[in-house]
């Protein structure tokens, strides 16, 4: 039974050539036949025999060939592309005959590649390599490799599949950005403010010198004896810089489609700031408006090292889709549960009921930046047939696109700025990085109005707006 399987499949592997060929001699053998030729009937056989020769030939191959594939790089941004370097081994003591070679790929990074190797010497190798690019974001598999063997005359094919495969990771577009400052970035307790103290950890005793009303089971007596008056312990909580980033993922509040929509805009950008920000040395929490988050990203957290927690950032950006939410209560629940530190909000279409909810968790954050999509000018971006990539192209906003109405956004931008939010509004032609180089301006120009007043009046929301309307 296996015989008769593999000759099955030997039949199947023939080639367009090796059926003809076939298909000719069982023609001169039933015309030899009929027309009492023994010439032809030689012709017919000769030409019958060949094709399954070949088969026979290659079902007793037996061949031992091994490969690998290795991407350069492994996480590649939208519209860039990678490299995929494909290594074949002969590991048996004969050489190979002809190779063909197909590795099997999706088809949003392009035509499956397919190369022919001559011949491999024994324990000899042979290496190869194709590009691979995609416009959208996504884990992407590679492979198995398919290896053909085939026979010289080119009259059958057999097809065998390696088992290894890979993943290629297509994570949003990053823009790096300027560094800023913004106040209440630091949190933590203890009896300095000291980064350097911050840093000796949670565990370790500062000694200090004695002052009066310290509860005497703190002093240190080593360094007592050491600096010759009487020490105390120190204790420090270590002063963590830690991080919100919101991104709203509803599909009601964004528009346009495929990477000129206005949400690829809002994945890039929070990619672009949550490496940013793990650059600077934060812990950054991921959280969407469904109340799903990453927490721990930083130093000493999930990601570990700052290589790996940027890692973690970018696989999860590279998979996140739009969500079916009406609102971004699940998210203002988890804020509310701990929001400490600096927020910054990536938000959509939003009524002004919800923005209002939002407004009021500023209260609980250190510092509170939001970026509110003009979504509008995504929708007149569509209708006029102009394509941009996720961070558009200048800086032209909503005055190059003079039709796109922004009393909406407006209005919405001064009920957060009330609130003590850094606003920032973002259209179709805006470019994060030189957004978020006017959030230094309004942070030492227009935060200091509310200091100084204690509330956020409306002499300090004019005084954002006309910062916001400024170009960097």
């Amino acid at each position: 039974m296996a015989g008769t399987s593999n000759w099955r499949t030997a039949l199947h592997g023939l080639t367009t050539r090796g059926r003809s060929f076939l298909a000719a001699g069982l023609t001169a053998i039933l015309c030899s036949v009929l027309l009492g030729q023994p010439a032809l009937l030689r012709i017919g056989l000769l030409l019958t025999v060949l094709p399954l020769a070949s088969a026979g030939l290659l079902l007793r191959t037996r061949y031992r060939v091994a490969s690998g594939r290795r991407l350069t790089p492994t996480r590649t941004p939208a519209g860039q592309e990678a490299r995929v370097h494909l290594r074949v081994d002969n590991i048996s003591r004969i050489p190979t005959g002809l190779l063909m070679l197909e590795d099997k790929v999706p088809y949003v990074l392009g035509p499956r590649p397919r190369f022919v190797l001559d011949r491999v010497e024994p324990h000899g190798h042979r290496e190869v390599s194709y590009r691979v690019r995609s416009d959208l974001r996504g884990r992407y598999p590679l492979g198995p490799l398919q290896l053909r063997l085939g026979d010289p005359f080119g009259l059958c094919e057999l097809t065998r599949s390696f088992t290894a495969a890979d993943t290629l990771t297509v994570i949003p577009q990053v823009q790096p950005l300027p560094a800023i400052r913004l106040s209440g970035e630091w949190t933590g307790y203890g009896d300095s403010h000291s980064r350097a103290v911050a840093l000796a950890g949670e565990d370790d005793a500062v000694p200090r010198e004695y002052r009066h009303g310290d509860d005497l089971r703190r002093v240190h007596w080593r360094s007592t004896a050491k600096y010759g008056e009487l020490m105390v312990r120190r204790e420090e909580a270590p002063l963590r810089s830690r991080a919100t980033v919101l991104l709203d993922t509803r599909a009601a509040g964004h528009r346009g489609s495929g990477p000129a929509s206005s949400f690829e805009w809002a994945v890039s950008a929070c990619a672009s700031l949550g490496l940013h920000l793990l650059e600077r040395g934060y812990t950054v929490r991921l959280l969407t408006d469904t109340g799903d988050a990453v927490t721990g990203l930083g130093t000493g957290g999930l990601g570990g090292a700052s290589a790996e927690a940027a890692g973690v950032l970018l696989d999860t950006l590279a998979m996140v889709q739009t969500s079916t939410g009406a609102g971004l209560a699940p998210a203002e629940q988890v804020l509310r549960m701990g929001g400490e530190g600096l927020v910054v909000a990536l938000l959509g279409a939003l009524d002004d009921a919800q923005l209002a909810e939002l407004a009021r968790l500023r209260r609980r954050t250190a510092a509170a930046v939001a970026v509110l999509l003009d979504t509008d000018s995504w929708s007149l971006l569509r209708g006029m047939g102009t394509s941009a990539g996720p961070n558009g192209g200048g800086n032209g906003g909503r005055a190059g696109n003079g039709a796109v109405p922004v009393d909406r956004a407006e209005r919405q931008s001064q009920l957060l700025r009330e609130a003590g939010w850094i606003v920032l509004l973002a259209s179709s032609g805006d470019t994060f990085p030189a957004l978020w180089q006017r959030a230094d301006r309004l942070a030492s120009a227009g935060l200091s109005s509310f200091t100084a007043t204690g509330t956020a009046g409306a002499a300090g929301g004019a005084t954002n707006r006309a910062t916001t309307k400024d170009k960097p």
